[in-house]
């Protein structure tokens, strides 16, 4: 008698936490996401940048600023570019210490999605037009910059996510050959202000 009991009574926890476990199951895919507005992704950003030309990859962290329709690089990321065009290590060297902070700013378009969670945004880059000092003289570098992709502004955690490239580069007028593209991946980028 008291196996049977004990059986019963085993048998009534195991179904109340089958139960338990099957509710909980339900309400996790139900995560409340807070609706965000176009607003929302401006500010000051943080961002893991990765750069890619061909098997060479970089890795490094970035500032940025959004405001309004404009995406602004204080200090935009130049090294790869300047070393296609200079090929010596040391003169590269030399010559991003001549140049100093780059600033670049890229126009965006903004559409926010029917469920208001995230923002996309489709990026109009411009001719990044750069002096690059070598050897005494200058040279005038005009790098072609593309959108891979669009942007994504994700609302449950306040994060965006972009990719460029700079397709070409010109050199006092004559196309870089051979070039292999630069891709300046921002798989996440962290809003801090």
């Amino acid at each position: 008698m008291k196996n049977l009991i004990v059986l019963k009574v085993i048998t009534a926890v195991l179904i109340i936490s089958i139960i338990f476990s099957l509710f909980s199951c339900m309400n996790e895919d139900r995560i409340e996401v807070p609706p965000v507005k176009l607003e929302h992704v401006n500010g000051d950003y943080k961002g893991r940048l990765i750069t890619a030309q061909g098997e060479i990859r970089g890795e490094r962290v970035v500032d940025f600023k959004i405001k309004k329709d404009t995406l602004t690089f204080p200090e935009f990321p130049i090294k790869e570019i300047v070393k296609a065009v200079v090929k010596d290590p040391i003169k590269t060297e030399t010559a991003l210490a001549a140049m100093g902070k780059v600033k670049y700013k890229l126009n965006y378009t903004s559409v926010l999605n029917a469920d208001k969670n995230w923002v996309e945004l489709t990026f109009a880059p411009k001719e990044l037009e750069l002096q690059i000092p070598v050897d005494g003289v200058n040279k005038k570098a005009v790098v072609t910059l593309a959108s891979k992709q669009k942007g994504y502004f994700i609302g449950l955690d306040y994060t965006l996510r972009f990719v460029l490239a700079a397709e070409k580069i010109t050199v006092n007028g004559t196309e870089l050959a051979p070039f292999e593209a630069i891709y300046y991946n921002f798989p996440y980028c962290i809003k801090i202000n």
